[in-house]
């Protein structure tokens, strides 16, 4: 074996190690379900290892996450850390739509203290409001 081997780590290991995942073992779940691929082809064995130079392809949480190991890394450490493993080259989110505001109060509903006075002294009231 060369001395200037490319240094490598397990798949699972190097997710967790970036922070894509909060567990190791949720991370060898995802891969073991054939949901990661390294350089196009599909990979379900955890003990896969990648080195730098190979690109990721999984989904975390509801996007599609693509990126290129830049480092192995040593240890998970903070984000910022992890963030100098890899470059990330997943295509930008689609905008969000503008969630409408919250719509005005139109007098439906249960009516409040004055409301329901008001009804009850111009006499449309039906006893439903009573408390006895």
């Amino acid at each position: 074996m060369s001395l200037d081997a490319r240094p490598t780590i397990r798949i699972d290991k190097w997710l967790w190690h970036a922070r894509f995942f909060k567990t190791r073992t949720l991370a060898a779940t995802v891969v073991s379900g054939g949901k990661v691929r390294v350089d196009g082809t599909p990979v379900a064995k955890p003990a896969r290892l990648v080195g730098p130079g190979n690109v990721l392809t999984f989904v975390a949480g509801e996007a599609v996450r693509v990126v290129r190991i830049i480092e192995c890394g040593d240890r998970r450490g903070p984000a910022t850390e992890a963030q100098d493993l890899y470059e990330d080259l997943s295509p930008a989110p689609p905008p969000r739509d503008v969630q409408p505001e919250n719509p005005a109060y139109d007098g439906k509903g249960r009516p409040g203290k004055r409301e329901r006075r008001n009804i009850a002294s111009q006499g449309l009231d039906d006893g439903s409001f009573d408390l006895e």
